[in-house]
């Protein structure tokens, strides 16, 4: 069985490494100014570069599916990771209002330090590194209302979580929009695009923004994604195992909130890829979060990179945000497993 297991996982690992760069050769080559295979590798390769392919790949378009990758790894690692803890495949950042938490946070940053996010002109890169921090705060204390709230006789409610996390969405939700309407103008339309969902405007920046954060927090729940398993236990069977179930759950949900922060103070508030990654995951490798975990982050890797392009190119010249296009993927994703949990 393990062997299997492992078999799958490697499989799946090499399927989906083709469909990233797939997905990033779509992106890279595709756009309002098409470019060649010939075109990209000689400039990657700095062979006869020109400069006007130089600003093209590495200023716009690299940085965008770097960003598109990096975002939908920390997506899809948060989805396995908050699925685990609750025992409930719904489990979402976006459903459950961490994403609206750590969004509200930001857009309070945007609006005290008045930075935009859809300005080609930064206005200090050390703000832009302050991002992840204030969408920390935020996601924090949107994890710790839902879970408190969630609470009953000591564990949590699924319905409750469910309700609360929705609850806790709206009200954050909306206390974005209060804030984004006073702003001036052009700070409300940077935040107004920024809450749908979009890595457009994408930059170094924000990858040196997020990347510590991917890789250290994305490392410790890996190195702890065998409690996973054992949290599809009753809570009674895994005390007597010698877990301290409490104490490993906040641990566990304060990495996914730092994750989900990281990604959102770059791209916005996109939903459904924390949803829709962990469930392909375990069709395709079975149960054991070790495998579950990777494949998820792949999966969420090339989900936003290919609706990344969807975005750029179905209404070219002009652009839909790219959270918009994950929510028309991701609903009627969401309203299948809803149905199928009912059954």
């Amino acid at each position: 069985m393990a062997r299997r297991s492992y078999h799958l996982f490697l499989w799946s690992s090499v399927s989906l490494f083709l469909l990233i760069l797939g997905a990033s050769y779509l992106h890279i080559t595709n756009g309002v100014f098409d470019m060649s295979v010939i075109d990209v590798a000689k400039t990657l390769m700095r062979i006869n570069s020109n400069k006007e392919f130089d600003l093209v790949i590495f200023e716009f378009r690299l940085p965008r599916i770097v960003i598109a990758a990096l975002v939908g790894v920390g997506l899809g690692i948060a989805g396995v990771v908050l699925q685990g803890i609750t025992r409930n495949g719904l489990a979402d950042p976006g459903i459950l209002g961490i994403n609206a938490g750590a969004g509200a946070a930001v857009v309070i940053f945007m609006y005290f330090f008045q930075v935009r996010l859809l300005d080609s002109d930064m206005s200090s890169w050390l703000l832009i590194m302050m991002m992840p921090l204030f969408g920390f705060i935020g996601g924090t204390i949107a994890a710790a209302l839902i879970f408190s709230f969630a609470l009953k006789n000591g564990h949590l409610n699924m319905q409750r979580l469910i309700l609360t996390g929705i609850s806790i969405n709206s009200g954050f939700g909306a206390l974005s929009m209060y804030l984004s309407l006073k702003m001036n103008e052009k700070d409300f339309e940077s935040a107004a695009v920024w809450m749908t969902g979009t890595i457009y405007n994408a930059n170094w920046i924000f990858v040196i923004a997020m990347l510590p954060w991917l890789l250290i927090l994305g490392f410790y729940i890996y190195k702890k994604s065998y409690l996973l398993d054992y949290f599809q236990l009753d809570e009674d069977n895994m005390t007597s195992l010698g877990i301290h179930v409490e104490k490993e759950k906040i641990t566990l949900l304060l990495a996914c909130v730092g994750l989900v922060s990281a990604c959102v103070s770059v791209s916005g508030s996109i939903g459904f890829i924390g949803l829709m990654a962990p469930h392909i995951a375990r069709q395709l490798v079975g149960i054991h979060h070790k495998y579950i975990m990777p494949i998820s982050a792949l999966i969420g890797a090339g989900l936003l990179i290919l609706s990344d392009f969807i975005a750029k190119t179905v209404f070219a010249p002009d652009e839909i945000a790219v959270g918009i296009v994950v929510s028309i993927i991701g609903i009627p994703y969401f309203l299948y497993l809803l149905v199928k949990a009912k059954d």
